[in-house]
């Protein structure tokens, strides 16, 4: 399964984002091949509809799970329709490193 953990930088030592649609970064993490890749969010600038752009952008990647600190209405229902998993985690405490580590177990 691809999954994105949200990301204030484009390394595994950043810290997690709580925020989905203006998270900086997008971690893809592939589960079955162990390949991480990091994608600039170019809708965190964006002035309105930023969730829903982010969402379309875990359907266009093929992503089954997101883990993030919030999801807005609009990209909740989007992300459920499509069936993607969300997660929220509350603590910004954790790098992407630690979250994807955590994933592993």
């Amino acid at each position: 399964m691809k999954i994105i953990v949200t990301s204030t930088g484009k390394q595994l030592s950043s810290p997690f984002d709580l925020r989905f649609g203006r998270a900086a970064y997008l971690c893809l993490y592939d589960e079955e091949t162990g390949e991480i890749n990091f994608i600039e969010n170019k809708n965190a600038s964006t002035t309105a509809g930023v969730g829903i752009q982010t969402a379309e952008k875990m359907v266009e990647l093929g992503v089954g799970k997101v883990i993030s600190g919030d999801f807005g209405p609009k990209a909740k229902s989007l992300l459920d329709k499509f069936n993607i998993q969300m997660v929220v985690l509350q603590n910004g405490g954790n790098s992407v490193q630690d979250i994807i580590n955590k994933l592993k177990v």
